[in-house]
Protein backbone atom coordinates (compact mmCIF):
# COMPACT_ATOMS: atom_id res chain seq x y z
CA UNK A 1 0.00 0.00 0.00
CA UNK A 2 2.78 2.72 1.01
CA UNK A 3 4.14 1.79 -2.46
CA UNK A 4 1.43 3.91 -3.87
CA UNK A 5 1.39 7.16 -1.47
CA UNK A 6 3.33 9.58 -2.46
CA UNK A 7 4.65 12.71 -1.10
CA UNK A 8 5.14 15.64 -3.40
CA UNK A 9 7.51 18.68 -2.35
CA UNK A 10 5.37 21.83 -2.89
CA UNK A 11 2.25 20.37 -2.60
CA UNK A 12 0.70 19.71 1.04
CA UNK A 13 -0.51 16.05 2.41
CA UNK A 14 0.28 12.87 0.31
CA UNK A 15 -1.44 11.51 -2.67
CA UNK A 16 -2.64 8.12 -4.41
CA UNK A 17 -0.85 7.15 -7.64
CA UNK A 18 -3.89 6.28 -9.88
CA UNK A 19 -2.17 5.91 -13.11
CA UNK A 20 0.58 6.92 -15.55
CA UNK A 21 1.24 8.98 -18.81
CA UNK A 22 3.86 9.85 -20.98
CA UNK A 23 5.52 12.65 -18.59
CA UNK A 24 3.47 12.62 -15.58
CA UNK A 25 1.81 11.05 -12.90
CA UNK A 26 -1.75 10.96 -12.30
CA UNK A 27 -2.35 11.32 -8.29
CA UNK A 28 -5.49 11.72 -5.99
CA UNK A 29 -5.22 13.76 -2.75
CA UNK A 30 -6.19 11.47 -0.03
CA UNK A 31 -8.04 14.15 1.76
CA UNK A 32 -9.82 16.06 -1.09
CA UNK A 33 -10.19 13.07 -3.60
CA UNK A 34 -9.12 15.60 -6.29
CA UNK A 35 -6.89 14.40 -9.25
CA UNK A 36 -4.05 15.82 -10.35
CA UNK A 37 -0.62 15.61 -12.32
CA UNK A 38 2.31 15.35 -11.04
CA UNK A 39 4.62 16.09 -13.86
CA UNK A 40 8.89 14.65 -13.74
CA UNK A 41 10.61 17.79 -12.58
CA UNK A 42 8.86 17.64 -9.10
CA UNK A 43 10.03 15.45 -6.26
CA UNK A 44 7.78 12.49 -5.96
CA UNK A 45 8.77 9.83 -3.62
CA UNK A 46 7.25 7.19 -2.64
CA UNK A 47 6.49 6.83 1.02
CA UNK A 48 7.87 2.65 0.79
CA UNK A 49 11.21 4.06 0.02
CA UNK A 50 11.43 6.51 3.12
CA UNK A 51 13.76 5.38 5.85
CA UNK A 52 14.47 6.51 8.85
CA UNK A 53 18.24 6.58 10.12
CA UNK A 54 18.96 4.86 13.52
CA UNK A 55 22.71 4.34 14.95
CA UNK A 56 23.46 1.46 13.87
CA UNK A 57 21.41 1.42 10.77
CA UNK A 58 17.66 2.47 8.79
CA UNK A 59 14.32 1.71 10.00
CA UNK A 60 12.12 1.14 6.68
CA UNK A 61 8.87 3.54 7.55
CA UNK A 62 6.63 1.36 7.03
CA UNK A 63 8.14 -0.40 10.55
CA UNK A 64 8.03 2.99 12.28
CA UNK A 65 4.42 3.55 11.09
CA UNK A 66 3.29 0.06 12.68
CA UNK A 67 4.95 1.27 15.60
CA UNK A 68 3.15 4.28 16.04
CA UNK A 69 -0.54 2.22 15.21
CA UNK A 70 0.64 -0.55 17.89
CA UNK A 71 1.40 2.34 20.31
CA UNK A 72 -1.93 4.17 19.68
CA UNK A 73 -4.22 0.86 18.70
CA UNK A 74 -4.90 2.10 15.61
CA UNK A 75 -5.82 5.30 16.24
CA UNK A 76 -4.28 8.73 15.81
CA UNK A 77 -1.22 9.70 17.29
CA UNK A 78 -2.05 10.91 21.21
CA UNK A 79 0.98 13.67 20.34
CA UNK A 80 0.06 16.59 18.24
CA UNK A 81 2.62 16.71 15.63
CA UNK A 82 2.74 20.20 15.92
CA UNK A 83 4.03 20.30 19.70
CA UNK A 84 7.80 21.53 20.51
CA UNK A 85 10.99 19.37 19.52
CA UNK A 86 11.61 18.06 23.21
CA UNK A 87 7.74 16.46 23.05
CA UNK A 88 8.65 15.48 19.43
CA UNK A 89 11.71 13.36 20.33
CA UNK A 90 10.43 11.79 23.60
CA UNK A 91 7.46 10.14 22.10
CA UNK A 92 9.68 9.32 19.13
CA UNK A 93 11.82 7.63 21.30
CA UNK A 94 9.23 5.23 22.50
CA UNK A 95 8.38 4.62 18.96
CA UNK A 96 11.96 3.80 18.24
CA UNK A 97 14.41 4.35 21.08
CA UNK A 98 17.41 3.81 19.28
CA UNK A 99 16.40 6.60 16.38
CA UNK A 100 19.65 8.94 15.32
CA UNK A 101 19.11 12.25 17.36
CA UNK A 102 21.70 13.75 15.35
CA UNK A 103 20.54 13.14 12.01
CA UNK A 104 16.18 12.49 12.41
CA UNK A 105 15.24 16.35 12.82
CA UNK A 106 11.76 17.64 14.79
CA UNK A 107 10.43 18.11 11.39
CA UNK A 108 11.33 14.74 10.29
CA UNK A 109 9.32 14.10 13.49
CA UNK A 110 6.53 16.31 12.77
CA UNK A 111 5.85 14.72 9.04
CA UNK A 112 6.16 11.17 10.19
CA UNK A 113 3.60 11.77 12.90
CA UNK A 114 1.34 13.72 10.38
CA UNK A 115 1.47 11.52 7.86
CA UNK A 116 0.64 8.99 10.16
CA UNK A 117 -2.57 10.58 11.24
CA UNK A 118 -3.43 11.21 7.58
CA UNK A 119 -3.20 7.56 6.21
CA UNK A 120 -4.96 6.50 10.08
CA UNK A 121 -7.92 9.32 8.72
CA UNK A 122 -8.22 7.85 5.05
CA UNK A 123 -8.34 4.39 5.99
CA UNK A 124 -4.75 3.65 4.61
CA UNK A 125 -3.81 1.84 7.68
CA UNK A 126 -2.50 -1.43 6.57
CA UNK A 127 1.32 -0.55 6.36
CA UNK A 128 2.35 -4.51 6.54
CA UNK A 129 5.04 -5.59 4.02
CA UNK A 130 2.52 -8.49 2.83
CA UNK A 131 0.34 -6.56 1.30
CA UNK A 132 2.96 -4.93 -0.78
CA UNK A 133 4.68 -8.37 -2.45
CA UNK A 134 1.14 -9.54 -3.15
CA UNK A 135 0.15 -6.35 -5.09
CA UNK A 136 3.72 -6.89 -6.71
CA UNK A 137 2.93 -10.44 -7.84
CA UNK A 138 -0.56 -9.13 -9.40
CA UNK A 139 1.40 -6.58 -11.81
Amino acid sequence: MLKKILSISGKAGLFELVSQGKNMLIVESLTEKKRIPAYSHEKIISLADIAIFTDDSEVPLRTVLESIKTKENGVKASVDPKSDANALRDYFATILPNFDRNRVYASDIKKVLAWYNLLIETGHNDFSEKEESKEEAKA
